[in-house]
C-alpha cells in the first residue's frame, strides 16, 4: 500500500503511513496482551521455502528454551534454530525484547498455497494452542500423522545465505531439500543483454540442505537467492 515492509517497521509511528500506524498499534496495544506470538509467513511471490517453524537464538536462555519447545510442538517438517543477521525493526525483535515467546514460520511461497502447506499450518496452530493449554487437546507430532520426525536444523551465520551480486536472469541448479557441500553450485545468473558474458555461478558457503530459494527469474543486486541450513 505504502511501499513499507511492515516487518521492518516496528515499533512504528502513530502519525506515519498506514504500515507504520499498524505496526505502532500492534506494538502498543496487542503485544502487551500476548504471552506467545506465532508469526505465520510464506515466501510471498518472490521466494519459496521448505515448510519450517523456527525460533531465534537470543540471550535469554529461559525464553529461548520455551520458544524452542513451542516450535517443536508446532510440528513442521523442519524445526529451525536461526541467528537473525539484521533484526532491527522486526516483529520478532519487539516480541523477544518484551521477554515473550516468539515462533516464526515459512510455509512455502511463490504467491500461492498448497494442500500440504495449509494442512501444516492448520495442525501447527492447533498444536501450539494445545501446547500452551489454550485448548484441551494433545499436540499431533509428525510421527502421530504418519510422517518422518521433524528435522532439527540451524542457521548459525551469514554463510547460510546466498545473496546476488549481479543483475540478470537466475537459473536454479538444485531444488529445495537437496543436500549441498560447501562450494557446490546452487545457481547461476545469466546476462541476456550481454551474450558474450559467461554466467556467474553462486556456490554454497557451507555443507547443509537447501531450504529456501528465490522464486523469480529476474534478480537484482542484493536479492535473496538461497538459504542453507545444517543439521543440529
Amino acid at each position: 500500500i505504502d511501499g513499507v515492509n511492515m516487518n521492518r517497521a516496528f515499533p512504528g509511528r502513530r502519525d506515519g503511513s498506514v504500515s507504520l500506524m499498524i505496526a505502532h498499534f500492534v506494538h502498543h496495544k496487542i503485544l502487551p496482551l500476548a504471552d506467545v506470538v506465532l508469526d505465520i509467513h510464506s515466501g510471498g511471490k518472490t521466494m519459496m521455502f521448505s515448510p519450517f517453524a523456527c525460533y531465534h537464538r537470543i540471550p535469554d536462555a529461559e525464553v529461548m528454551e520455551r520458544a524452542k519447545q513451542a516450535m517443536l510442538a508446532f510440528g513442521a517438517p523442519i524445526s529451525l534454530e536461526l541467528v537473525e543477521l539484521d533484526a532491527e525493526g522486526m516483529l520478532d525483535t519487539e516480541v523477544e525484547e518484551m521477554g515473550k515467546i516468539f515462533v516464526g514460520c515459512e510455509l512455502g511461497g511463490g504467491g500461492t498455497s498448497t494442500p500440504e502447506t495449509v494442512l501444516i499450518t492448520e495442525i501447527g496452530v492447533r498444536n501450539l494452542l494445545a501446547h500452551f493449554e489454550i485448548i484441551d487437546e494433545k499436540p499431533l507430532s509428525c510421527e502421530d500423522r504418519g510422517l518422518p520426525p521433524t528435522r532439527l536444523l540451524h542457521m548459525p551465520d551469514s554463510d547460510c545465505y546466498l545473496i546476488s551480486n549481479d543483475a540478470g536472469i537466475y537459473e536454479t541448479l538444485i531444488d529445495l531439500d537437496e543436500p549441498v557441500k560447501k562450494g557446490d553450485a546452487v545457481g547461476q545468473v545469466h546476462f541476456p543483454e550481454k551474450l558474450e558474458r559467461q554466467p556467474v555461478v553462486y556456490c554454497a558457503g557451507r555443507d547443509g540442505t537447501l531450504i529456501g530459494r528465490t522464486h523469480k527469474a529476474l534478480v537484482g543486486i542484493g536479492d535473496f537467492l538461497g538459504m542453507i541450513a545444517t543439521e543440529m
